[in-house]
């Protein structure tokens, strides 16, 4: 693979973890505005962390001399989210839908970046354990948890 390539694989892989950190954005939103308030400071916390991932990965595609991703103005709940019940499983689909995009730019990178999606796979993983009380035997590969019973 040249050079050209592997940067612009890179591009598209940073590009899907900036879309699915819009996402998850946009989803803790509604997840904070559902959760009860034992979990209210879980969900703070979860927001706060991926507004920074987002800011980081917009840094990020302009370093690669992209043009960000720009955020929805909307998005589609993978389910209806009535209550504090729902809104707890919205939070753990957001965080394994971020783990599968920073699993696949784990894929598609190497040095520091793999590093730092790395990082941030570990992270989505352990928020998303917390959510569910249980964890996934691969997180951020889908085609492993397809076994899984969520």
């Amino acid at each position: 693979m040249s050079a050209v390539d592997a940067t612009l694989k890179a591009v598209q892989a940073v590009q899907a973890a900036l879309a699915a950190e819009h996402a998850a954005v946009y989803g803790y939103g509604v997840v904070g505005g559902r959760v009860g308030d034992d979990r209210e400071a879980d969900a703070e916390a979860g927001y706060a962390a991926h507004r920074a991932r987002r800011d980081a990965l917009t840094r990020t595609v302009r370093d690669l001399k992209g043009e960000p991703v720009a955020a929805a103005p909307a998005y589609e709940l993978p389910f209806p989210v009535p209550d504090e019940a729902a809104a707890v499983r919205l939070a753990a689909a957001l965080e394994d839908g971020v783990a599968g995009a920073y699993s696949d730019l784990v894929r598609a990178t190497e040095g520091p970046l793999r590093v730092e999606a790395a990082v941030a796979l570990r992270e989505a993983a352990v928020r998303a354990v917390r959510w569910r009380g249980s964890g996934v035997a691969f997180p951020g590969l889908a085609e492993r948890a397809q076994g899984d019973n969520r």
